[in-house]
């Protein structure tokens, strides 16, 4: 067992389980004071029960049928051996280097484990400031249990051989998927769900341009710096050794967000006249969603030109939401849906060894968009009719009166801002 690249694994997992507090910071600034507990607690209510669901059964779900780990959930649960002498076996084989690689196999599982909670999280941007908490919960662990966790196997699930995938996700075995640290499980994955969660809940009260501020700016860039830092875990850590590979992944990491957050900016100053930090804040953040599917398969300077040419994208298409009618409060479907798409088919074009900009032909790009496109439709559909029933069951929306004066003390009986006098 090489212990460096177990505490590789292991400490990139910690830096992607940072990116989800990091998340509820950077959604948390951005919305009304007086929902900012509830916004923020959507992440961590993500937090909880999606790892709690993935220990329990979202990794047998996950890494089945293939790949190279051997744990596979808890005793009983999706025809696991109920034998105890089998658990113990299953317990030895996690404590063990699985096969060809230089880490315990249960470093890979924490490893996967705070990408499923992020993805999840992410999609609660789309419906900041009006949505039950019960309700989340409800529809965050049925989500990633019939989406997230089948949409996981089909992207991250494979075993490879000399270079090629010999077995694994349809994704990526058959249609021959490039996507490293997941733009379409994670990125595609969650704003496609945004989008189909703010078509069920409806528009905010007051919906238009300019009439939702930010109440709390550096809660947002102190989000937008903890995203950043956790995003290294996130990229070069997939590559689950701490080798070239995970350097290049690393080095796209600093360049393509900090050029995205440049593109933003200046779409900004063109459009609007100014350059405001929440633009910078979003503009790193698109940037790290592009490179994320790509960052071990672009050299540097394309990874600059994908950050610049994102940034500017995502930062034009924020305003979908005003010209096709829905209310994506935080942005989710333009930063994370249309960057993670930009960064998916960018691979087609100039991923090393395989895009037509470098003599390659096509063939990739449109592998890129059909596994792309297959993500977002189902991910779509199956977040909408989830939604749909939650709404028509327990009610996904709070009342109406409660979204006007601030939803933290009716869901969850506190105060972000209780100072003085305001205590009683």
């Amino acid at each position: 067992m090489d212990q460096g690249n177990t505490a590789f694994v292991l400490i990139s997992a910690a830096l992607v389980l940072l990116m989800t507090p990091g998340l509820a910071f950077f959604y948390g600034g951005m919305v009304k004071a007086k929902s900012v507990v509830s916004m923020m607690m959507l992440s961590f209510g993500s937090l909880g029960l999606i790892a709690v669901l993935w220990v329990v059964y979202g990794y047998a779900i996950a890494f089945s049928n293939g790949g190279t780990s051997t744990f596979h959930g808890i005793d009983g649960w999706f025809g696991i051996d109920t034998n105890f002498i089998g658990l113990q076996q299953q317990v030895h084989d996690a404590l063990n280097p699985v096969a060809g690689a230089t880490y315990p196999s249960l470093a890979f599982v924490s490893f996967q484990a705070t990408f499923a909670i992020i993805t999840v999280a992410l999609i609660s941007g789309a419906i900041a400031d009006r949505a039950k908490f019960g309700a989340w919960m409800v529809f965050a662990g049925v989500w990633a249990t019939l989406v997230y966790f089948p949409v996981a196997n089909w992207v991250f699930n494979f075993t490879m051989a000399n270079g090629k995938v010999v077995d694994g996700g349809w994704i990526v075995k058959d249609l021959g998927v490039i996507d490293f640290a997941g733009g379409t499980a994670v990125h595609i994955n969650a704003g496609a769900a945004g989008l189909a969660l703010a078509l069920i809940l409806g528009k905010r009260f007051g919906f238009s341009k300019g009439m939702h501020q930010p109440h709390n700016v550096p809660l947002t860039l102190l989000g937008a710096a903890l995203l950043w830092f956790g995003w290294f875990g996130f990229n070069s850590g997939s590559e689950i050794a701490a080798d070239g590979i995970a350097s290049i992944a690393f080095i796209n990491t600093i360049g393509a967000p900090a050029a995205a957050m440049l593109g933003w900016i200046i779409v900004e100053k063109f459009k609007h006249g100014k350059a405001t930090s929440i633009g910078a804040a979003s503009g790193a953040v698109a940037g790290l969603v592009a490179i994320t599917p790509a960052c071990a398969q672009l050299d540097p300077m394309w990874g600059l030109l994908l950050g610049l040419v994102a940034g500017a994208l995502c930062a034009l298409a924020i305003d979908l939401k005003f010209a096709l009618g829905f209310d994506d409060s935080l942005d989710v479907v333009g930063i994370h849906l249309v960057g993670g798409i930009v960064g998916t088919l960018w691979i087609g074009i100039f991923g090393r060894g395989v895009g037509a900009a470098f003599g390659f032909g096509f063939h990739q790009f449109f592998a890129q968009a059909l596994g792309a496109g297959a993500v977002l439709v189902y991910s779509f559909v199956m977040a909408y009719a989830i939604g749909w029933v939650v709404e028509k069951t327990i009610g996904f929306r709070v009342k109406a009166e409660d979204e006007i004066a601030g939803i933290d003390t009716v869901v969850h009986g506190e105060e972000a801002y209780a100072f003085g006098s305001d205590r009683g």
